[in-house]
């Protein structure tokens, strides 16, 4: 079977598995948005959520006993990549307590432009043509979900960029830091299994952020019931849709359809509007759309281009 046709060959039950995933992350980021809206901060979050997620996945590479064995490559490159990902941490999470959490997954979800950027420097890839055409579309929509000229909102680009910038400017740092730590990965650690290597990088961010905490002071733990909510949810969800990535999804013969997960955004605007009331004009879900297909349609070409 040729690799264009492996996204006609997924199942239903592989096909059901990444939309769950989607739905659990989408989900994860909305337990967030509530835990910062009562009394949690990002360093609090992104360390008790990489703890436990590195405690979870260890085990599993503990009880399937998953060879540990690393080259000198790896073994350089893997903190370097634990550290990259602890930013792009630390900057969505930063984005989600600033901005829509659709919104701010949508901005992070340029992070397919990134990748080719920095494959371009580091490795002196040239950027497929389906990457070259797709810049200029999700650049449109991502500008059109973000009301970037403050039309949909009324209040003018001005007043609209004081309200978004900062959350705008955290979520793009977090797809630019998350596209460099895939390139790193695919070259310098892409044959290390993937639960080993998502113990390792969950540990070392873990590390890092209550570095964070202890810098601030100690934990900012939540002031209210629904922020304890929102911690224990941030934590489960994000951990169990983790462990499935790397457990579940390998089993079901799912690469190359792994971009049907960047429905995420879709699932955040649903989620966030129901349970913390955010809504968006109907040009932003428009521009949202536009992006979240751009993504995927990048995802599903072909794998030799």
């Amino acid at each position: 079977m040729s690799e264009r046709s492996t996204p006609a060959a997924l199942s239903i039950t592989a096909f059901a598995t990444l939309l769950l995933i989607a739905l659990l992350m989408g989900a994860n980021h909305v337990a967030a948005r509530v835990a910062f809206d009562h009394g949690v901060d990002v360093s609090t979050a992104v360390a008790v959520r990489s703890a436990a997620t590195a405690l979870a996945v260890g085990l599993l590479v503990a009880v399937q006993r998953v060879p540990v064995a690393l080259t000198a490559r790896q073994r350089r490159f893997l903190p370097a990549i634990g550290l990259i990902v602890g930013v792009q941490s630390v900057c969505l999470y930063s984005a989600v307590a600033r901005l829509p959490v659709a919104l701010a997954l949508l901005a992070f979800n340029t992070y397919p432009l990134w990748t080719a950027l920095w494959a371009r420097v580091l490795y002196a890839h040239r950027p497929e043509r389906r990457v070259v055409l797709a810049m200029p579309v999700m650049l449109f929509g991502l500008a059109l979900a973000l009301d970037v000229l403050g039309a949909a909102s009324g209040v003018g680009a001005a007043m609209q960029w004081q309200r978004i910038g900062a959350g705008v400017a955290f979520a793009l740092a977090a797809a630019a830091t998350f596209g460099l730590a895939l390139v790193l990965t695919q070259h310098e650690a892409g044959t290390l299994d993937g639960r080993l290597r998502t113990t390792s990088t969950m540990a070392i961010v873990a590390v890092l952020a209550l570095g964070g905490v202890a810098l601030q002071g100690g934990f900012h733990l939540p002031n209210a019931t629904a922020g304890w909510w929102g911690l224990a949810l941030l934590t489960l969800l994000y951990g169990t849709g983790i462990t499935i990535l790397f457990t579940v999804l390998p089993r079901l013969g799912v690469v190359g359809n792994s971009a049907i997960m960047n429905v995420e955004p879709v699932f955040a605007l649903l989620l966030a509007w129901l349970i913390l009331g955010q809504a968006i004009a109907p040009s932003q879900v428009t521009g949202a759309l536009l992006v979240v297909a751009t993504v995927v349609w990048l995802g599903l070409r072909p794998r030799h281009e």
